[in-house]
C-alpha cells in the first residue's frame, strides 16, 4: 500500500523533483517522461514524496499516480497506454442489436411498448 506522502503528490510536486533528479543506475522497466526527460517511475516518486527508498509503494501505484497527473509513462521504453475511459457510442445498428436480443411475449421491449400504447 502506497503511504500517505506518496497519494497526496501533485504534478507539481513529481515536476519539480524532476528537475534536480540524477539516476546513475540502469533504468528500471517503468519510466517517466518529465519534461523530455526519462526517468526511473517510482524512484522518482518516492523523491517527490520525500520518502524512503525502502517505502511500500510498488511500481505498479508510482505508475498510476504518474499516470492520473498525466505524465506519459513506459514499460521497456514502449509507452504504455492509460486504462481506456471511452463510451461505446450509441448507434442505430447498436440500438437494433438490442432490441433482437430483447424479442418476445415477455421481453422488458415489449412491456415498455404496451405501456405506451395504453397512456396513449
Amino acid at each position: 500500500m502506497a503511504s500517505a506522502r506518496v497519494t497526496t503528490l501533485t504534478k507539481q510536486d513529481i515536476a519539480t523533483a524532476a528537475i534536480s533528479f540524477q539516476w546513475h543506475r540502469q533504468m528500471p522497466k517503468w519510466t517517466v517522461i518529465v519534461d523530455g526527460r526519462e526517468l526511473p517511475a517510482r524512484p522518482l516518486v518516492l523523491e517527490a514524496a520525500r520518502v524512503a527508498p525502502n517505502d511500500p509503494t510498488n511500481s505498479h501505484q508510482a505508475v498510476a499516480i504518474l499516470q492520473s497527473c498525466g505524465f506519459e509513462v513506459r514499460y521497456n521504453g514502449k509507452p504504455v497506454q492509460s486504462e481506456p475511459r471511452s463510451v461505446r457510442p450509441i448507434t442505430e445498428d447498436y440500438i437494433s442489436s438490442l432490441r433482437g436480443c430483447c424479442k418476445g411475449e415477455d421481453s422488458l421491449v415489449e412491456a415498455l411498448q404496451r405501456e405506451r400504447r395504453h397512456e396513449k
